[in-house]
């Protein structure tokens, strides 16, 4: 799988609005959605299912659900070694769990991502400061197999 059709397959998903707990391309999507929509497009399959979860999810067991489940799908790749097409797993406060993520799209010295925020959809962002002192890892899709 390349960067470049990774990338081209997430702005795809730009303009979706933010659904949640949806992977529905130009319907709706959440964060989650997204990159499962993309693991099917680049598949033609799901990854797996995905229980019901709620918008705070994991935050009061302390359990790192989403990068847990990153893990079993994706190979963790170090910091240094991310490129364009991987995915970026966040914590939204410094010691909470890991609970949002996207697709970094274009790398140093500007660095964006795409990813779908509640009250803006699926969305191409700085990867600004602010979002990179709350990167928790960085994953790659794995190749076809």
């Amino acid at each position: 799988m390349t960067p470049e059709v990774i990338v081209a397959e997430a702005r795809g998903w730009i303009g979706t609005p933010y659904v949640h707990q949806a992977a529905c391309k130009g319907a709706g999507a959440d964060c989650l959605g997204l990159v499962i929509g993309l693991w099917h497009a680049l598949y033609g399959h799901a990854p797996g299912t995905v229980p019901a979860y709620t918008p705070d999810w994991s935050e009061a067991a302390r359990d790192e659900q989403l990068l847990t489940a990153a893990g079993r799908f994706l190979q963790q790749v170090k910091k240094e070694d991310a490129r364009a097409g991987d995915v970026v797993v966040f914590r939204m406060r410094e010691g909470a769990v890991a609970k949002h993520l996207g697709i970094l799209a274009t790398p140093l010295p500007d660095p964006t991502f795409i990813h779908a925020y509640s009250g803006h959809g699926v969305v191409e962002s700085p990867l600004s400061a602010p979002w990179q002192r709350r990167i928790a890892a960085y994953f790659r899709f794995p190749e076809r197999g």
